[in-house]
Parts: C-alpha cells; structure tokens; sequence
C-alpha cells in the first residue's frame, strides 16, 4: 500500500492548501493525459464504433465495480450514470413500491436540501397522501416506527459533518419493516464503508468530492443483489431495458442492476473518473480514516487554540464525525473569502458555517498547521473586513 499522502499524484498548485475536497476533490495526474486520447484516439478515430471496440457501454459497470470496492459493494451491484439527485429519485421511488401499504419517508434536518426536494417532487407527483417526515439526527432510530416505508438518511453530514451510525441505523429501519437507503456523498473516499454488511437495500453517492472524478462526474447506485430483480424502476429509461438494441416498443427491466441505468453514459466524465479512482488500488481504506482523525483532530486543536472567535460545529468525538470540519463564525462567508484569497482554499455553508475538508490523500500536518496559520492571521486582524469579502457569488 502507498504512504499517505500521495501529493505526487495530484495536481495541486503552489501556495494554496486545499481544504475543500469534500466539495471538489483535485485532479489526479494521469487524467488529462488520458482525457485527450480518449477524444482523439477514441472518438476522433473510431466514431460510433467507439461504443464497442473501446467498451463505452460496459463502462457503467466497469466503473461501478471500482466504487463498490470503496463502500463495500459485491461485484455487479452498482452501476454509474446520471446525477446524484437522480438516483436519489430512482431509489426513492423504488422503495416506496416495495413497502405499498406505507406512507411515510423518514429523514432527518441534516440531509443535503438536494434529497429532500427529491422526496418533496415525487410525493406531489404519486398525489397519495405521502409524507416527508423530517426529524433531528440524533431522533432518527427513536422514529422508527411501522409507519415508515423508507428511512433516507445521508450518512454524513454535509454541513457539519456529524456521521450516523450505518449499521444501527438500517437495523433500526429493517426492525420497524422499512427499506433503508443511504446517501454516501460524503462517505465514499472519506469513511470506511460496509453497505453490504449492514443490509440496506439502496446507497447512492456522488464521485467528484473524496473520489476526485472531476466537476459534474457521474454518481452511483447501489441495490441489494437480492432485490434487484423485484426493483420497479419509476425511469424506465432504454439502457436500463433487458436488450436495447431489440428496440421493443414495451419496457422489459434488466434482471440485475443495469434496470438503474437511465440515459446514455457520459463517456468522457465517466473516463475521467476511471483513471482517478485508479489511485484507490494502493489505498488501504482503514489507513485513510486513521489518516484523516489525526488530521482533524489536530485542526481542531490548533484552531480552538488560536482562532477562539470560531465555535465548533462538528462533532468532536472522532467516532461521530466525517472527514470534515466545520466552525461556526458570524461574519463566516466574508472570513472564507480572506482565507481564499490568501490560498487556504474551504467553504462556506449557510447560515454561519466555514467548512474545511481533510483529504489525507493530499493533506498533511504541514498544510494544518499552515492554514491555522493565516485563519488565525485573518481574524485576529480582522482581514476578511473588506468590503469584496462581503460580495457573495453564486457559488460559495
């Protein structure tokens, strides 16, 4: 296995400390490279044939079997394509059929507004009397009750990086009778992963933060190898019918988990991705996390130590926390703009949250100890009091 960090494996530009992988991860070396002869030698050259002599429509699967191996997946049980809110709905939808006597979805006030809106769309559309039940993190196993079709909770936090107990979570579902499904977003590359060990029947996620696939890379689904070929899908779509290319005029579902395939691959992303997660092969995933809780862990102290104007907002059990940190401060947009402009790269989640991600494939204690550096630097004197700090972009 590779020592962490792997920094030669990345391209990361000089003066800044990237702290925001967990948004966007960096670029892998190789991918460019690799971008370029797919384009050319690939489409360029071969044109349409490039569906099959250069295997662009196995690649979902291919592909797929690289993140199964990061979150615990058998062979064959994930496939690639389309966005993470997509495959929300997918699996949402496809859950909800197979508990019909049921009404109620169960999340939690910590999951990402993207899933939520998912939910909120498709109980208008069924127009049958569902209901989104939204309660705190820490209420969702005690809200378990026989009500309950499915539990769609996001394993990790996006704003503070609270993470939930995977396993007594989906036991908690499987006891009240409900289909469990896991949003892994900021799991997959970040966390040790078990989504085979705990029994959920659905995982999505997302592959351009911990997986470094690049901006707009295509997200995943997992379903549980036994309840696959019972799966419903709501978008029928033609690469998730039995035989394409038969064109039959009625929907024929795949036997296994090409049903989720909807739309065409997006090649050129999904190539992209391939090659990034080419650098998991040499990662030991149980390293990672060690990696990752020294990381954290010594930013918290460093940053509680100078920078007293922050509040935490993360959990400080390490146990109970993703590969993320999160501060809570007032002025926190205009304070992450200084700390941008001074080449320590994080976010900013509203209200008030300045969120820093841990990458221990890139990241080391240099780079922690440096950025408290210019945070401590930047607020005690009042740097981010500038009035283009203030201006917020589309994007933050």
């Amino acid at each position: 296995m590779t020592k962490l960090p792997m920094k030669d494996s990345f391209h990361l530009p000089d003066g800044i400390i990237y702290l925001d992988g967990n948004s966007l991860g960096a670029l892998p070396k190789g991918v460019g490279e690799r971008l370029q002869s797919m384009v050319q030698d690939e489409w360029g050259a071969h044109l349409i044939k490039g569906w099959n002599i250069d295997e662009w429509m196995a690649q979902p699967a291919r592909v797929g079997n690289m993140v199964g191996r990061l979150i615990g997946a058998p062979e064959g049980s994930v496939t690639m394509g389309d966005t993470l809110s997509v495959k929300v709905f997918q699996a949402l939808s496809a859950a909800l059929k197979m508990r019909p006597d049921r009404r109620v979805i169960l999340s939690d006030s910590g999951n990402f507004p993207s899933d939520l809106y998912m939910a909120q769309g498709l109980i208008q559309q069924l127009d049958n009397g569902f209901e989104l039940r939204v309660v705190a993190p820490e209420e969702v196993e005690s809200a378990m009750t026989d009500e309950i079709a499915v539990a769609m909770i996001t394993q990790v936090d996006y704003r503070t990086g609270r993470m939930h107990d995977m396993a007594g979570i989906t036991a908690a579902a499987h006891a009240a009778g409900a289909v469990m499904l896991w949003d892994l977003a900021h799991s997959a590359g970040a966390v040790p992963v078990d989504i085979a060990g705990c029994g959920a029947e659905f995982a999505v996620g997302c592959t351009y933060k911990y997986l470094n696939g690049g901006p707009g890379a295509p997200a995943f689904i997992y379903a549980r190898p036994d309840i696959v070929a019972d799966i419903q899908p709501a978008l029928a779509g033609w690469l998730g019918h039995d035989a394409p290319f038969a064109f039959e005029p009625t929907y024929r579902p795949a036997p296994d988990i090409e049903r989720m395939r909807v739309g065409t691959p997006p090649v050129i992303q999904m190539t992209a991705l391939e090659v990034a997660l080419k650098i998991w092969d040499d990662v030991d995933m149980t390293e990672l996390r060690s990696a990752s809780v020294r990381l954290c862990d010594l930013f918290i102290a460093e940053v509680e130590a100078k920078c007293p104007s922050l509040r935490l907002a993360s959990p400080r059990d390490a146990a109970q926390r993703g590969s993320q940190v999160s501060f809570a401060f007032e002025d926190g947009y205009a304070a992450m703009q200084a700390l941008i402009a001074r080449g320590v790269i994080g976010d900013f989640r509203a209200p008030n949250i300045m969120r820093f991600g841990f990458t221990p494939l890139y990241i080391d204690e240099t780079d922690v100890r440096e950025a408290v550096r210019i945070i401590a630097d930047v607020l005690d004197n009042r740097l981010w009091d500038q009035p283009e700090y203030h201006q917020k972009g589309r994007v933050t």
